[in-house]
């Protein structure tokens, strides 16, 4: 995943602009309390997965960008593709500067749908994971209401009918919303011959709602911050419908000790 302009796609330029998320998205979450918020509930997430599992040290984020995990987690070891003021790495997804059996937990947040070879990268992070590690991922979902938006309203490519990979001109400008939902759902028994080792432990739709009130990185706030929680629980009420109204998978894949483990 290296980083290319587009100089015939001025938009997708500016996107891979390291100064685009190294200025530009700190300052939203800092100065976007809804967006902020919802940002810490992933992590929150994240978090929780760790729970129950004995202690967890070696914890990696991939695409960390400008947001703040290390808040959460601190001892996480941040991480993107693009060279950024305060994080901990520089590498690409597809060549990983981990030992085998090293890490304990990857967390991805709106990140694996950017990775240009989702096999690939799957194949390097089983490499480095110790056995029960986790790869902990939140990502667009593929519901009737979350295609409608991502294919209508966001910049961003949803190509449900494509294939583990896609053409890369650049880390953020370059991907497909609907990758999640062709590995770890469509193409499920392909995945599961292909990685034995690696098992898909959670696949939840959520969060119809929140992220198109906060605005994103991109549009203003459309509701006021102190909301948070009534929209959360309006969520939560309606959560039975998240299979054709969810925005977001929450994903979490673990790997086995041996391919032949159950």
């Amino acid at each position: 995943m290296t980083h290319v302009q587009d100089a015939e796609n001025p938009a997708a330029a500016s996107l891979d602009d390291p100064k685009t998320t190294d200025i530009t998205h700190r300052a939203i979450l800092a100065r976007k309390p809804f967006l902020r918020k919802l940002y810490s509930e992933h992590y929150q997430f994240f978090k929780a997965q760790l729970a129950g599992h004995g202690p967890r040290t070696r914890l990696v984020e991939l695409g960390s960008g400008g947001g703040f995990l290390k808040q959460i987690l601190p001892g996480t070891v941040t991480s993107d593709v693009m060279k950024l003021s305060g994080l901990d790495l520089r590498f690409s997804g597809l060549a990983m500067p981990f030992k085998a059996d090293s890490v304990d937990a990857f967390f991805l947040l709106d990140t694996f749908h950017h990775i240009p070879d989702a096999g690939a990268f799957l194949t390097e992070a089983a490499r480095c994971l110790k056995k029960n590690g986790l790869i902990v991922m939140v990502e667009p979902a593929n519901t009737p209401w979350g295609r409608f938006i991502y294919k209508n309203f966001h910049h961003e490519p949803f190509e449900p009918d494509a294939d583990w990979t896609f053409a890369s001109k650049g880390p953020l400008s370059s991907a497909n919303g609907a990758l999640a939902w062709i590995v770890f759902s469509r193409d499920r028994a392909r995945f599961a011959k292909t990685f034995p080792n690696l098992r898909v432990r959670r696949f939840q739709p959520l969060m119809p709602i929140r992220y198109l009130l906060s605005g994103g990185f991109s549009k203003p706030q459309l509701t006021p911050s102190a909301s948070y929680p009534f929209w959360a629980a309006l969520e939560n009420l309606f959560s039975p419908c998240s299979a054709w109204t969810g925005m977001f998978y929450r994903i979490v894949i673990e790997k086995s000790g041996d391919p032949a483990d159950p």
